[in-house]
Parts: C-alpha cells; structure tokens; sequence
C-alpha cells in the first residue's frame, strides 16, 4: 500500500495547476513563503489511506494484484483509527469512495484494470512533473481517472479541472502503449459534499491538446515569466496572494476604479457583475487583515495599526471542584444543570442513520431551506416567489 503521508510533490503541482496555468509568474513568486500544511490536509491523507484499503477490499479478489488479505486490512485499519485526526465520518466517507469505484468498475462491458495509488509521470508536459492518483480504469478504449477530495469547503468539479486533466495524460502516458485509448473519463468523489461524484469526458484527441497548451504555461512558470492573472480560484491557495501587487492592483481597480459617468441606479446586469467582482475583494481584505495581524504579532509595524488582546473568556481551571462548592454553599444540583434534547441531526448521528428512519422516520419532515444566493453554476434548481401559471389561475374559493 501507498505511504500517503510521504507524498512527495513537483515544483510544478498537479494540484496547484489551476494556479500556474492561469497565472504562470506565480508559482516562482510563491517560492518566497513557506509551503505549510493545514490539519485539514493531513485529515486528508488519514481518509485516503483508508480509501485505498477499502477500495482493495472492495475491488480486488485473491490472486489479484492488488488484493489484500482481510486479516492485513483490518490491522492496518485499526492502526490508522488510532490517529489522532481520525474521526469516525470518515468511516462512512470512505465506504462512500469504495462503493463508487465498485459502481464505476461494473458499468464496463468488461472487468477493466484497475490501479490504485499510481505514481504517474508527467514530465512530457511539465518539468520533472509527476503526481499520483488514486484510481485508474481502463476497459475497452476508455480511460477512467479517480480522484477523491475529502475537503468540505468548495466543491471541486471534474469538468475542465486541470489537475484532473494532467492525471489523465500521465494514466494515457503509462498505459496508451498497451491499450486503445479514445475517450477519457475523469471523476471526483467529495462525499462530504454531495453524495453524486462530478464526472466529465472528453476524447483524446482534446486530452492531448489540453496537454499542448499546459506545456506551454508549464515552461512559462518554470522560468517566472508570463503575465499576472488575478482571480478568485487562482489566488484561493496561493502563498504569494497576501502580498500579491497584481492581485492589490487588480481589487483596488474593481473596488475604486473610475467609472466614468454613468446613470444614477444600476441595472441587475451591473449588479450580477457586482457581485462576482466583489468576491475577491473581500477574500483580499480578509488575507490583508491576516497578514497584517500576523505582522504585527512578529513585531513589525503596520502603520496606522496595531494587534490588540481580544475579549477574553473564562473557564473553570476544576469544574468538578468548583460544583462541589457550590453545593456545599446550599446551591441546588438541579440549578448547575440542565436537560436538553439533542437535535434531530445529532440524534440520528448517534442512533445511527438506519435505525433512525425506521424508528422515527415518519415523525421528521424535510423542510425548504431559507433562500441563497449562488452562482449560476450551481447544481441546484432555481427558485422564486413568482407564483406559476397553475397557482395563478387557480379557483379562489369564496
């Protein structure tokens, strides 16, 4: 099995593709920064390694390659539950990953091969690239790509995903000598986000063409050359965004531009606008404050700031002392307590989901959510307060 936790990673990342292919300057600029990993990720790495021993479990028969005996896996399981950033969604996260791939391996006509935790080389398209993924498939003359993403902030989309795309061609690389390869399939599982993995294919021949133009932006980056592109997904991760001047240039300009004459109110066009601009605004606001205080903190002067103690909050140094005390001075054991129902989603956590809508099923109603307001490209139907034609016209009775 993969040691997850000692990834090694390109000067190029598959991962941060999104970034040096749409701002190629950035990546030597972020060189500057310390590269640090969040709890988040390492969360990450615990879910995938359990990932890929249920994905063995679950795919693999004895005499398989890639097979793993029960006695093996159960050990190797019980070992990483003993992490400290193991907890115990992950269990079903993971059966969610396990029961997909198992989905994705019978819709072929035939069984296809499958590979796990594949290191992949890349270097046909970025320098000294390579990157490793999860699960391949291939049967027939499709190519089956696999990624799971175990954050729950942004949903990650397969469709013109770049780092999905350089998997591909790495998996098309490794295997287009011994298989056919003509359509390529590329799926991301997030089941802390949606149940429904996002999936997108496109033929080879456009594979390879999206290979020819991250070769170019690759070479660009490798070298700190290209022109600055500032935008929300780009700088979302970059280690440079805090002190970016193309990013600061570009938000004054949408946040103070000169914008000429105009009528005094503004149209829903304007206002669509508006709003998608004013997104990476904030996001920069928010990452100048950060480093700001950070600075501050250090020792280092902002001007016209300073870092300041927050209000603080008390807690009991014994709360088993401290109650004790209490009731020795005459103060009821009913008054330092009280009873409270769980909610209904925590209750069901702790009854299990099955049990739960057996027992008490017919006593829960789901009801509408308040109204948000998203990006057209969300998944989810529109809604309004327009009553339709039916409700309209509907007899009003009297």
């Amino acid at each position: 099995m993969a040691d997850h936790s000692s990834r090694m990673h390109a000067s190029l990342t598959a991962s941060g593709s999104c970034r040096w292919i749409a701002c190629p300057p950035s990546a030597q600029l972020e060189k500057q920064f310390p590269d640090t990993t969040s709890e988040a990720a390492r969360e990450g790495t615990v879910a995938h390694e359990i990932c890929e021993i249920k994905a063995r479990q679950k795919l693999f028969k004895k005499g398989d390659s890639g097979y793993i005996a029960k006695s093996v896996a159960t050990r190797e399981l019980n070992k990483i539950r003993k992490d400290p950033l193991y907890f115990d969604e992950m269990e079903e996260f993971t059966d969610n990953y396990a029961d997909e791939l198992d989905l994705m391996a019978l819709s072929f006509p035939e069984k296809p091969h499958i590979a796990l935790e594949t290191r992949l080389d890349l270097s046909d398209w970025v320098p000294d690239g390579f990157g490793t993924a999860d699960c391949i498939m291939i049967g027939g003359d499709i190519l089956r790509v696999v990624d799971f993403k175990f954050g729950k902030g942004v949903r990650v989309e397969a469709e013109n995903n770049t780092q999905m795309q350089l998997y591909a061609l790495g998996a098309w690389k490794k295997f287009s000598l011994v298989y056919d390869i003509r359509r390529v399939s590329m799926t991301i599982i997030q089941p802390r986000l949606t149940v429904n993995p996002s999936t997108w294919e496109i033929s080879s021949e456009e594979l390879l063409s999206f290979g020819q133009y991250a070769k170019e932006r690759a070479e660009l980056a490798s070298k700190g050359l290209g022109d600055y592109n500032p935008g929300e997904e780009q700088c979302r991760f970059c280690r440079a965004r805090q002190q970016c001047r193309a990013r600061a240039d570009y938000n004054i300009q949408m946040a103070f531009g000169d914008v000429g004459k105009l009528p005094p109110l503004i149209t829903n066009e304007e206002v669509g606008q508006y709003l998608e601009k004013g997104e990476d605004v904030a996001k920069w606001l928010k990452d100048l404050q950060d480093y700001a205080l950070s600075t501050c903190l250090a020792g280092d002067e902002i001007p016209g700031y300073k870092a300041v103690e927050g209000r603080g909050s008390r807690e009991w140094t014994d709360q088993e002392a401290a109650f004790k005390a209490l009731q020795d001075s005459g103060i009821p054991e009913t008054m330092m307590y009280e009873r409270k129902a769980l909610t209904l989603a925590a209750l069901e956590k702790v009854v299990g989901k099955k049990a739960f809508e057996e027992a008490v099923g017919e006593y829960v109603e789901k009801k509408p959510g308040k109204p948000a307001l998203v990006k057209a490209s969300d998944k989810r139907p529109a809604i309004t307060n327009v009553p339709s034609v039916e409700e309209a016209f509907e007899e009003v009775p009297f």
